[in-house]
């Protein structure tokens, strides 16, 4: 491909992934047609249909499009503090628009579209959960998690209260939720003092 077809392909799919995102949030997700967004973007369903199979796989790539504003984890020696700052960063990420409604109609659909899940899994859920794996890797390390605590346990742990009240209730995720829930793993992954 020629520079300048290149460069066109490139605005074309940026066009029909900003149009996507912009129909999800005008009408929901539900409503949200490849025909709509072909319109939207100034081109034919044949251009939409060559760069994605499916109407999910399409929504997909836009919203992980957006920038999530770097969630990675930094590590400054307290991991409790490490992880509350990670924590807090995705809440109001998702407790606002764009990122918010579009991720929840993005699981929704992801519980629907093997491929999707498949997909979502793959290049957002799975290097989200390597970087806090790392991180609780590095306390248990350093000795503020318990040697024999299952790291993978503690991710599930710190994770479901969020996606519980995201997805399920709808209740605000909070800062003092989150302090909250650190407390209560915290007290469970702590090194216990060795008795004799």
């Amino acid at each position: 491909m020629t520079d300048s077809r290149a460069s066109r392909h490139d605005n074309r799919t940026e066009a029909i992934m900003r149009a996507a995102l912009d129909l999800a949030l005008e009408v929901g997700y539900a409503k949200l047609s490849i025909e709509a967004v072909a319109t939207r973007a100034g081109v034919g369903k044949h251009t939409v249909y060559r760069r994605w199979s499916s109407r999910g796989l399409l929504f997909l790539d836009a919203v992980l499009s957006l920038n999530t504003g770097g969630l990675s984890h930094p590590n400054t020696g307290d991991v409790v503090a490490d992880l509350r700052e990670t924590m807090n960063k995705a809440v109001n990420l998702l407790a606002q628009p764009p990122w918010g409604p579009l991720y929840r109609a993005l699981i929704g659909e992801a519980q629907h579209d093997p491929e999707v899940a498949a997909a979502l899994n793959r290049r957002f859920i799975e290097p989200q959960t390597a970087d806090t794996l790392a991180r609780l890797k590095a306390a248990k390390d350093q000795g503020e998690i318990a040697p024999d605590f299952d790291l993978g346990l503690a991710f599930d742990i710190l994770s479901g209260p969020l996606y519980y009240r995201l997805l399920i209730t709808q209740q605000p995720i909070t800062d003092d939720y989150i302090d909250r829930v650190l407390q209560a793993v915290f007290a469970g992954m702590s090194p216990r003092p060795q008795t004799r």
